[in-house]
């Protein structure tokens, strides 16, 4: 009973983990398929406002090394909100930092003629199965100066209308 009692003060006091989960990395072929396009829109983007006038809504910068993007949709509003990308392994998990106060973290495995699909990986701060997060997004860098983002939400488990975001490199 002795010997019983601290072992089992070391397994609750370390957990039963078996420690934490060890990825293969990208190969360079992966990195310049996956993360080299992400860091090369670090700028300042426009989109068309209500009255069609371009507005400055994401500023995306790369940091930490070069091992994130971050990009900050509507910076300076109260409705700003933040994506932050890194490789993990073999793919490119992008969390975004939701203004409705939940973070849905996707990934993306490939990425086809400058397209990314983004799906659900998870979502920290979901307070209700029936609350709404966003849950996947699709980005299609057409060249240099434009992009877009092609949001969809979730509530109750079903899709809600996409949200499209054409993007042009402020100059």
């Amino acid at each position: 009973m002795r010997f019983i009692l601290p072992a089992l003060a070391f397994v609750v006091l370390t957990g039963c983990s078996s420690g934490p989960t060890v990825v293969t990395p990208a190969s360079e072929a992966q990195k310049k398929e996956l993360w080299e396009p992400i860091a090369q829109l670090a700028g300042e983007w426009t989109s068309p406002d209500e009255n069609g006038k371009p507005a400055t809504v994401l500023v995306v910068k790369v940091s930490s090394n070069n091992s994130i993007v971050h990009a900050s949709m509507m910076p300076g509003t109260p409705h700003e909100m933040t994506n932050v990308y890194h490789l993990d392994g073999p793919s490119v998990v992008m969390t975004h930092y939701c203004a409705a106060g939940n973070q849905p973290r996707m990934r993306a495995t490939e990425a086809k003629d400058g397209t990314f699909v983004f799906r659900t990986d998870g979502v920290t701060n979901l307070r209700s199965a029936d609350e709404t997060y966003m849950g996947s997004m699709t980005l299609k860098i057409a060249d240099a100066d434009h992009f877009e983002e092609d949001w969809s939400s979730y509530k109750s488990g079903k899709e809600e209308p996409h949200v499209q975001i054409q993007y042009t490199r402020k100059k």
